[in-house]
């Protein structure tokens, strides 16, 4: 079974589509096979259809952690 820093320290796999700083927060959208995936300080937020849909969701969760 893997230990909570494994999960925690385990590099994100795919190509990065988007890399940016939205208010002090580094965030990320990596494509991969199941979709777009978000990141947030390298904590992985959720998988989207699309890249405009991720790019939305990390818009949202970045105004609420303000």
């Amino acid at each position: 079974m893997k230990s909570f820093s494994e999960i925690r320290n385990s590099k994100p796999s795919g190509e990065e589509v988007y890399s940016s700083v939205k208010n002090k927060f580094k965030v990320k959208v990596l494509k991969d096979k199941k979709g777009y995936t978000a990141y947030i300080d390298g904590d992985k937020l959720d998988t989207f259809r699309s890249e405009k849909d991720a790019k939305k969701s990390i818009d949202i969760i970045v105004k609420g952690l303000k």
